[in-house]
């Protein structure tokens, strides 16, 4: 990890963690949909008829959907009734909604059986061509929408009892992604032995088609390297939440900082956090606590950007709070390293459970003056003041 930056950014109910990195990364720029007119009642034909063939795992079915002699629409139907297969989707759904120039927007539901205890739902923009007195199928995603993976093209899936791992990338990465997130679980669950692991991570091919799957603005997730969120984009409390890499940041890691990043997520997930309206300095802190809890690093290197901001301006006055972790604070490293040190000095001083019992107690609605007093009997003040005083020891 020598060498980078590693923080989180939370925006729009997002908690995704992000590198800060000097080299420039350009994505490549998506495929422009194709315009065409199509008739309401073939189009909805059409895609029952997609439906069907995803429900009974009938790829020849799907090839049969997309324009004659079109190869490529026709493998890529194929696809997606594989990854349909490979990650067991259930309860797919697509209802067209109209017909639009480049195609139409269709309400769909799916969930992957096993780990998503609900369904997702989104508007989806279904690519469609008129194919003599039928209407066929070119693809999936794109517009204004969310872009499901799943339905996106071919991808390697990788399945346990405890993690489900979908990459538009090699079978090598896939392996490695998936290696990742198994050795994730048993880091969450040292902290939080209560979690039944269900940790779903979808790896999009690049930074461009991560904007595209979570329907995020041209350049949103340039510097992130993951983000977990709701898998359909709502912030409904039912909503299936997933781990959303970047995969052109987070295979710059390394090994440790990217176990670090997903062990980081994980934590989220087991805590919903992504809906969480508790401050950001516990929140973030508290993840950092569980993923950096048996990473052996020295505090030199883990903390080095606290450590040299306290060098240069002395302690922090007070905790951060929630405008110091926006994407553009400067100096976001050193806010997400205090928020991290603050929950280890907690844990230090109080034991992991109180830690765990202080950051369930503000979840469920407890003040933090409250929740501090009954897990550590100390006051905000009284905490910030030994707080800073570990940082300047640190800087000494």
């Amino acid at each position: 990890m020598a060498g980078l930056s590693l923080c989180l950014l939370v925006a729009s109910g997002l908690v995704a963690w992000s590198l800060v990195d000097d080299d420039p990364y350009v994505a490549p720029t998506p495929p422009a949909a194709t315009a065409t007119a199509t008739s309401p009642a073939l189009a909805a034909e059409a895609l029952e008829d997609f439906e069907q063939a995803v429900r009974a795992g009938d790829q020849d079915a799907a090839r049969a959907l997309a324009p004659s002699g079109d190869t490529a629409a026709a493998d890529l139907l194929a696809s997606i009734v594989a990854n349909a297969e490979a990650a067991d989707v259930r309860d797919f759904t697509l209802r067209l909604i109209e017909p639009e120039g480049d195609g139409g927007y269709a309400d769909a539901t799916w969930r992957f059986h096993g780990f998503d205890p609900g369904s997702a739902y989104a508007e989806v923009l279904v690519q469609l061509a008129d194919d003599g007195d039928r209407v066929a199928i070119t693809g999936f995603g794109g517009g204004d929408r969310v872009s499901p993976l799943w339905l996106s093209g071919p991808l390697e899936v990788r399945r346990t009892d405890r993690t489900l791992v979908l990459v538009d990338g090699t079978a090598a990465e896939a392996d490695r992604i998936a290696r990742r997130a198994e050795a994730a679980v048993p880091v969450v669950q040292q902290v939080l032995p209560q979690w039944q692991p269900g940790l779903v991570v979808e790896v999009p091919g690049s930074v461009d088609e991560l904007d595209a799957v979570l329907n995020a603005d041209e350049g949103s997730y340039d510097q992130i390297a993951a983000v977990t969120t709701s898998a359909d984009g709502s912030l409904a409390p039912e909503a299936p939440v997933h781990v959303f890499v970047n995969p052109g940041i987070y295979e710059r890691l390394g090994t440790t900082g990217a176990q670090v990043v997903m062990s980081h997520e994980a934590t989220h997930v087991a805590t919903d956090a992504w809906a969480s309206t508790m401050p950001l300095w516990l929140l973030e802190g508290f993840a950092d606590y569980v993923a950096l809890r048996d990473v052996d690093l020295p505090l030199s290197s883990s903390a080095a950007q606290i450590i040299a901001g306290v060098r240069r301006d002395g302690p922090p006055r007070a905790l951060p709070d929630d405008a110091e972790f926006g994407s553009r604070t400067a100096d976001l490293g050193t806010t997400y390293e205090s928020a991290w040190l603050a929950c280890r000095l907690l844990a230090q001083e109080g034991g992991e459970a109180a830690l765990v019992g202080f950051y369930r107690d503000v979840e469920s609605g407890t003040p933090v003056p409250a929740a501090l007093r009954s897990s550590f009997g100390l006051t905000v003040p009284a905490f910030t003041a030994l707080w800073r005083d570990l940082l300047s020891d640190l800087a000494q």
